[in-house]
């Protein structure tokens, strides 16, 4: 089995008075959070800094404290199993353009309930849940 490390952020942004949160659409079909692999001598704050960069070309993120949520699965790679963690942080940017990469599809700013509707994976719900509870205590 190949163990794999990834990390992500949940990225939100303020306008007007509501919430929204980023969904990249991946091109399997499913909708979910920025992510991707750690690469050599990273750790995960830096990896979830890159990938951000690289897959929206936002650069402007504030990590809000106390959010470290992790999440495993497993899947069928080229005929190998994969046990992959992901760690996704919870961040707010100021930014609205996204300029996503060759790895997605599209991508979508919605509210916390629209959001819930749209995401694809139990475990990326209960992270984002997580994080409106969050945020939620913060306004």
């Amino acid at each position: 089995m190949i163990e794999e490390t990834s990390a992500g952020i949940v990225l939100f942004r303020r306008e007007e008075s509501k919430i929204l949160f980023l969904l990249l659409h991946y091109p399997s079909g499913h909708w979910d959070f920025v992510k991707g692999k750690m690469e050599k001598g990273e750790d995960i704050h830096q990896t979830a800094i890159r990938e951000t960069k690289e897959e929206t070309g936002i650069t402007d993120i504030m990590f809000m404290d106390n959010f470290e949520e992790w999440i495993e699965y497993n899947f069928q790679y080229q005929g190998e199993l994969v046990h992959k963690k992901v760690v996704f942080f919870l961040a707010e940017t100021k930014t609205k353009e996204v300029k996503i990469s060759h790895e997605h599809i599209n991508f979508t700013w919605m509210d916390y309930t629209t959001s819930m509707e749209k995401t694809t994976f139990d475990n990326a719900k209960t992270v984002l849940t997580k994080a409106q509870i969050l945020i939620s205590k913060t306004l």
